[in-house]
């Protein structure tokens, strides 16, 4: 297949090329329209208990969670008269606001004791938005928050609230990424100059990344037709759409590269090429897809965006490394080379530093088995100390106005006036007595401070209770536990910030096993067509979740016990991490890992087929790879580890875990590990049942 498809091109390449930029040019030109289609939420179980109890909120009870918070603080007390002016003008002022759908405060709620602070000297006035979708939520958070907070009169405004939140950490995290993206840029340029060594070369990956993404943007327009997706999915398209550029670009051309310089005419270069590095990308291409797939059997459709630019990406990185690339190989020939910057790149040893390494890892196998995994298990160790938690305004920079407002609402008042939990009984109007005792016991519970009468509507009651925690901590998803571990009237539905939290974090853990299950079936059923071996894909699989393991434990001790603030930057420690970001980092970083072992065992099955022995196989394949590896990697690094700056503690920690997880994978698992095990098991590496071995691969 591969070699008729490089004879193919090779014949039409300058129609090959054409059309394929055209196309491209068209998608792209589709896929923008993307861009105005996207959300900025989808962090919720919409098929959860909460979900239905927010669904009933809005179309019984006509409620909806006040989407701003302002807090008044004043140096007299709230019930001072002058004070209590100044609020109702204010009060009026903001009711005066288009968007505002209703105003509610402590002094328009007839002076309500929970909604004013411990010391008397502050109250809560609650803003209830017309807001229909995402981005008019996250723009009037901003409005509200750039109007009002500040001074007034004689009070100090503090803004807060779901859509203040929203504006603030969207915006914050769009300036971060053009920081990112200004100083990662520059750099991948000039580190691609240095690795290929040749102008022309180093622009191949551009040629891969630039069709990637914008094919990638026009499927998921589409994708926005039938379903949300999250405005973040283009933060990883564009990042994975550079990174696999760059990967399956140096792959081809280096090979490219050393067919030409066997000897070989233009034509035999590229079909060779497609031949062998051309299948290796293929199935490398797959296994990553197969990976970031999984991401889709979550319910938020923020991973599920995630899930759905990481396959696009992909499948088109794929398709452009396979068909434009190498028709401009073929136009190009030996001008590839052209523009040479460090002519030591361009023609690679065919045995040096890296076959070195190799030979000396394998003349003492166990003793880098066990120190490797001495290392391994140093950085593995503070993952006893993990917790989670979702995103809430701690993940700001300490100085941000939003987390100065959260900051001063939990030191002064007591309970989450804001972040009601809300108890929702369908047909409950019958069923008195049970609630009656239900109030009772909910009202032992610690962490309840208040518990509003019943409100009824029809025969469906509501209850409000306020608890003292933050909503999205792990607390707070105990809390939630132990409400519905009481004896609940029937019918009963617990909803809320804190329960839809609690219902997100549950959910998640559900869909883990079947994600690692999905995973550990794909990898190893595609790693075994590829390699023809057994031991192969075992090995690989548990080489990756222990380096996986390792990149966790690393980010628990940063950022769970607050280390290395010099080398990431400043964040506020909260003793958690947030869920979504921990397993988009695990499952993109698991996919590329999976990339560089499929580039690794390629070319070591592909010398072993020559008739190469297992040491010399295994020194021969690291030579050619391991310097297409560490290149692709630290390329990657850079890209992801400049997400480092942003001031928003998810995004760094991103940043962070990806970059961490690449460097470790290509340098103590690919050079050490790696072929340590390959000595140890000898050629047992290569051992297949016969029954089984019709459906593997030739390299």
């Amino acid at each position: 297949m591969f070699e008729a498809l490089g004879h193919a091109i090779v014949k039409r390449r300058k129609r090959t090329l054409s059309i394929f930029i055209l196309a491209v040019i068209v998608l792209g030109s589709i896929g923008s329209l993307a861009f105005s289609r996207l959300d900025s939420g989808g962090y919720s179980d919409l098929n959860s208990d909460s979900a239905k109890a927010f669904k009933y909120l809005e179309d019984t009870f006509k409620v909806k969670d006040p989407a701003i918070v302002f807090v008044i603080h004043s140096d007299k007390l709230v019930t001072d008269p002058e004070v209590i002016a100044s609020a109702a003008r204010l009060e009026a002022k903001v009711k005066s606001e288009p968007s505002a759908a209703s105003v509610l405060s402590f002094w328009s709620a007839g002076g309500a004791p929970t909604l004013k602070s411990t010391d008397g000297k502050s109250a809560y006035l609650f803003v209830y938005l017309n807001a229909d979708n995402f981005s008019s939520f996250d723009s009037l958070g901003g409005h509200y928050r750039d109007t009002y907070e500040g001074k007034f009169e004689n009070l100090s405004i503090y803004a807060s609230g779901g859509a203040v939140f929203a504006n603030s950490i969207n915006s914050k995290i769009k300036d971060d990424l053009k920081l990112a993206e200004g100083i990662s840029i520059p750099l991948t340029f000039v580190l691609l100059l240095f690795i290929f060594g040749a102008m022309i070369a180093s622009a191949m990956p551009l040629l891969v990344g630039v069709s990637a993404i914008l094919g990638a943007f026009f499927v998921l327009y589409l994708i926005t037709i039938f379903t949300d997706v999250s405005v973040f999915a283009l933060n990883l398209t564009t990042g994975l759409g550079l990174g696999l550029g760059i990967d399956y670009a140096l792959l081809i051309v280096n090979r490219f590269r050393e067919e030409l310089h066997h000897g070989n005419n233009i034509e035999d270069s590229v079909v060779n090429t497609l031949r062998t590095a051309g299948k290796t990308v293929f199935y490398s291409g797959i296994t990553v897809m197969i990976t970031l797939f999984s991401l889709m059997f979550f319910p938020q459709h923020f991973l599920r965006s995630m899930g759905y630019a990481g396959v696009s990406v992909v499948a088109v990185a794929v398709a452009a490394a396979l068909i434009p690339l190498p028709a401009i190989l073929a136009l190009l020939g030996h001008k590839v080379d052209k523009g040479v910057v460090r002519k030591s790149a361009i023609t690679p040893k065919e045995d040096g530093r890296w076959a070195e390494i190799a030979r000396f890892v394998m003349k003492r196998p166990i003793a880098v088995v066990l120190l490797s995994v001495i290392i391994l298990s140093v950085f593995i160790a503070p993952i006893n100390g993990i917790m989670f938690s979702q995103v809430d305004s701690r993940v700001l920079p300490a100085n941000n106005k939003s987390a100065m407002a959260a900051r001063f609402i939990s030191e002064n008042f007591t309970g989450q006036e804001g972040n009601p939990i809300e108890i929702i009984i369908p047909n409950g109007a019958s069923q008195t007595n049970s609630i009656t005792e239900f109030k009772s016991e909910l009202a032992k519970i610690p962490e309840i401070v208040r518990i509003g009468e019943m409100q009824v509507v029809g025969e469906d009651v509501r209850i409000v209770a306020i608890h003292t925690m933050p909503p999205r901590t792990p607390q707070a998803e105990q809390l939630i536990r132990d409400v519905r571990a009481l004896h609940v009237p029937v019918g009963t539905l617990i909803g809320g910030v804190a329960a839809d939290y609690a219902d997100t974090q549950g959910a998640t853990s559900k869909k883990l096993p079947l994600v690692v299950l999905w995973i550990s079936i794909g990898v190893l059923i595609l790693l075994f067509v590829f390699t023809g071996s057994i031991i192969l894909p075992i090995k690989a699989l548990i080489l990756n979740f222990a380096s996986l393991a390792a990149t966790m434990g690393v980010i628990t001790w940063i950022f769970i016990d607050g280390h290395l603030k010099f080398l990431v930057g400043d964040f506020t420690v909260t003793g958690a991490l947030d869920t979504g970001s921990v397993i988009l980092i695990a499952i993109v970083a698991f996919g590329l890992s999976m990339d560089y072992e499929v580039f690794l065992l390629s070319r070591i099955k592909e010398e072993h087929e020559s008739g190469r022995n297992n040491i010399e196989a295994v020194a021969t394949g690291l030579q050619r790879s391991a310097r297409i590896i560490t290149a692709a990697a630290l390329l990657l690094a850079v890209v992801f580890g400049t997400f480092m700056v942003s001031g928003v503690t998810s995004i760094k920690m991103l940043g962070f875990g990806v970059a961490f997880a690449i460097l470790l994978d290509a340098t103590l698992v690919r050079a050490f590990l790696v072929p340590a095990l390959m000595r140890l098991f000898g050629e047992r590496n290569w051992w297949a049942p016969k029954a089984l071995r019709r459906f593997t691969i030739s390299h």
